[in-house]
């Protein structure tokens, strides 16, 4: 007995935890007070857009070229219903889907006519890839995104701020799916490059207290 409380004791001076015997193990409950992961995160706020995964809408304007098959290759426009149309497959859904997403629908539905039909889809202008600024901004509106754009870039485009914006407290709203994430963003420390570039992604909203 004194030898065991002995080894006992030598476990607890190394500070090594007991472990039950491997039958008894069991796995551990997460506990309700676990705090709920953040809104949002740093990649998400500093991440760019990147235009592959861009969500095509109503209004795009695309350029699909078939491998050697000019009659096929078309400038077309995504129409208020989400379509675009093209010879021999006719209407082809393309809101809600990514450029690579679209191309291969289109590659599909193009065997019954083409063999092995090589596609490439080209946004040339992203008309529904839009932003909105509002509150003490010279010119609160809709912006276009042309590509990657930080929040510093969309503000100057929009007029500056006006002279009693809160600089420290301005926010991004950004969807992400059913919830809408806040990305704080101070203008003053952006201006110093003490924090990373903000991207906004389309659909974003700054707002300017």
């Amino acid at each position: 007995m004194v030898k065991n409380n002995a080894l006992l004791m030598s476990f607890l001076a190394a500070g090594l935890t007991l472990l039950p015997a491997y039958g008894d193990a069991q796995t551990p409950t997460p506990s309700s007070a676990t705090a709920a992961p953040a809104r949002t995160t740093t990649r998400t706020a500093t991440a760019r857009w990147n235009e592959q995964d861009y969500k095509l809408g109503p209004g795009d304007k695309l350029r699909v070229e078939v491998y050697k098959q000019e009659q096929l290759s078309q400038s077309v426009q995504v129409r208020p219903d989400g379509k675009i149309t093209l010879p021999f497959i006719g209407d082809v859904p393309a809101a809600g889907s990514t450029s690579l997403e679209l191309r291969d629908t289109l590659s599909t539905s193009l065997k019954e006519y083409v063999q092995n039909p090589v596609v490439t889809v080209i946004v040339q202008e992203a008309v529904a890839a839009q932003i909105s600024i509002i509150g003490e901004i010279g010119s609160p509106g809709i912006q276009v995104l042309n590509g990657s754009t930080t929040v510093l870039q969309a503000l100057a485009r929009a007029g500056g701020l006006r002279e009693f914006a809160d600089k420290g407290k301005i926010r991004i709203l950004r969807q992400n799916g059913t919830r809408t994430d806040t990305i704080p963003f101070d203008y003053r420390k952006a201006l110093k490059g003490e924090i990373e570039p903000v991207y906004l992604q389309p659909g974003d909203t700054i707002v300017v207290p």
